[in-house]
């Protein structure tokens, strides 16, 4: 197959791209310039620039650009959150309905960000927009997509847990305190975390492609979500630490501002309704069984 992917150079993007390459496909990556590592096909997404011509005849298509939503939220960072989601997804969608030969499917990520701060309530797919600003830009990532799947083509949104690799995102955040005796709960520690590991989050992806009646949101995180408290402590068990040092919410509030709030000190107890559903299969079901996997 020949697979576009846009933010090859992410976590997830690098890990499908080795996977994808493994397997014998080719892969167009799709990005900014940069001079270590020149994309394929190369886009501004502030100038609304994609070059059509490389894109025909795509079979797959892998949005996962975006701005990281890690760090205090000024009101540039927000904007660079919001921009280049919304704008990015928008031109790659636009880009795509008007191609001769159109992809078959894109998969067009967003999180579960859109489920804003549940409490200990439950959501899955079939749940409502919660309330903030991560929410708010979640549905407009998603409905940015829109072009797309008005000329035909399948769309999916992943809205994606936290995935659990030491090679990048939150976890590789953790593992330096942790691995010190530094690390501790988060507030309370009662807000519950979904999480899903790299590879479930890679089999998932190819899964999605290989399922030709599965559109719209997919929630990317593992059938057992888990406390901060109980996260914490699992972590620090397999590291055979402590974990003794609590960071208090008006500590996070002050360093982090809005960004602790939405997404540190956020409730998600999200299911992968549709996953499961659907028959996928997840190797690490079990955060124990993950952050073994990962970790030892």
């Amino acid at each position: 197959m020949r697979i576009a992917i846009t933010g090859a150079g992410g976590l997830i993007g690098s890990a499908l791209s080795d996977r994808f390459n493994e397997d014998g496909h080719e892969v167009i990556r799709i990005g900014r310039y940069h001079a270590s590592h020149p994309p394929d096909v190369r886009w501004s997404i502030p100038h609304a620039q994609l070059n059509p011509t490389p894109l025909e005849g795509l079979d797959v298509v892998i949005h996962l650009a975006g701005e990281s939503v890690f760090g205090k939220w000024t009101i540039e960072k927000k904007k660079a959150i919001r921009d280049s989601r919304i704008d990015g997804t928008r031109l790659l969608a636009s880009t795509l309905a008007g191609l001769n030969h159109k992809p078959k499917v894109l998969i067009s990520a967003s999180a579960i960000g859109f489920y804003g701060d549940c409490g200990d309530t439950s959501v899955d797919e079939s749940s409502e927009l919660g309330e903030g600003f991560l929410p708010v830009v979640a549905m407009a990532w998603e409905d940015a997509a829109k072009p797309a799947a008005d000329a035909g083509i399948r769309v999916v949104h992943p809205r994606f847990g936290i995935v659990l690799s030491k090679q990048g995102g939150a976890l590789k955040q953790m593992l330096p305190l942790f691995r010190f005796g530094l690390g501790g709960r988060l507030g309370s520690g009662l807000q519950w975390m979904s999480w899903i590991s790299l590879h479930d989050t890679v089999e998932a992806m190819l899964y999605l492609i290989e399922q030709p009646h599965i559109a719209g949101p997919v929630n990317f995180v593992a059938p057992e979500p888990v406390t901060n408290k109980d996260f914490t402590s699992t972590l620090a068990g397999i590291l055979n630490r402590p974990a003794i040092f609590p960071a208090p919410p008006f500590g996070l509030r002050l360093a982090f501002g809005q960004f602790a709030d939405e997404a540190l000190l956020v409730s998600q107890r999200v299911e992968p309704t549709v996953l499961l559903q659907t028959g996928y299969n997840f190797k690490h079901a079990t955060l124990q069984a993950a952050l073994r996997d990962e970790l030892v």
